[in-house]
């Protein structure tokens, strides 16, 4: 059956984001797990009319309030450096590099003595799980990164393809290279990977009785230069691989960011026989597709 290029655009998703997609909760939960006693123990800074001296203090007691700091400030890791009209300074806060006065100079010109001082916040760790909740937010395109794949992988089980069961009749394996296809199955890729020069991992691989399938998927909400150099790349791949005998290219995505890159997604469309999006898959194509 011809399809139709414009008809299978236009049921492209906006979205497929999942409900853990926004904020990875346990992720948050976790980190602040690992350093409440150390907020509990700043927490006696709120509101504190002598917070320089009691700091200090603090950190001669209780050194290890240290690694907390840059969670304060949205900062991931365990040094901080500074630069003033002194020049360069590094602060570590995984342990002690300097004295308590030094870092209570930090807290000062940073502003978190103010912060505390003043009492615009009145527990840590109820600051710091606000503050790990928006640092969180970052991860959403690693997050992202992986939607479509869980997708796919949703509708090859649905269509009874087993996970890495050598023994199944049909099965799927994630995350292959193209020298391992080829030392499992026997097949010769070399037209895919450059003679061998270069190493191809497709999201997907999946092996029938009569054909191995190298899969790939993607979802782009918005557009970009990486959409064209992705249908181009694909392209290409359908061409090097169109005369292998016993493997099949095969590439799921969606997402209306296509629409900015529509014409060169239509080029790939027109030489690949295996395209589809998602509503390809809510229609049932992983049965027709891997029998």
């Amino acid at each position: 059956m011809i399809r139709n290029f414009d008809i299978w655009l236009s049921g492209f998703k906006t979205s497929i984001a999942t409900y853990d997609y926004y904020i990875d909760f346990p992720k948050v939960y976790q980190n602040i797990d690992s350093i409440k006693v150390e907020l509990n123990i700043l927490n006696v800074l709120i509101g504190n009319t002598e917070i320089e001296s009691e700091f200090i203090r603090l950190m001669e007691r209780y050194p290890e309030v240290l690694k907390c700091i840059p969670l304060l400030l949205a900062v991931r890791g365990k040094e901080i450096e500074i630069t003033d009209e002194d020049g360069s300074r590094l602060y570590r806060f995984d342990k002690v590099a300097a004295t308590p006065e030094k870092y209570a100079e930090f807290m000062q010109k940073s502003g978190l003595f103010d912060l505390l001082q003043r009492h615009l916040i009145s527990n840590l760790v109820d600051y710091a799980t606000g503050v790990e909740t928006g640092l969180d937010s970052n991860g959403r395109k690693n997050r992202g990164g992986h939607l479509m794949e869980n997708v796919v992988e949703s509708y090859l089980q649905k269509a009874g393809i087993v996970k890495q069961d050598d023994n199944a009749l049909k099965a799927y394996y994630p995350e292959m290279y193209v020298s391992d296809i080829q030392e499992k199955w026997g097949l010769n890729l070399s037209a895919i990977s450059n003679q061998g020069k270069t190493e191809k991992r497709f999201d997907f691989v999946v092996k029938t009785p009569t054909m191995i399938y190298g899969i790939e998927t993607n979802f782009y909400a918005g557009g970009g230069s990486k959409l064209n150099e992705t249908a181009r790349s694909y392209k290409t791949l359908t061409l090097e691989s169109a005369n292998i005998p016993g493997f099949t290219f095969v590439w799921f995505t969606d997402g209306k960011g296509w629409q900015s890159a529509r014409h060169n997604l239509e080029e790939t469309f027109d030489v690949l026989p295996h395209l589809y999006n998602i509503q390809d898959m809510e229609q049932g194509v992983m049965h027709t597709l891997f029998k």
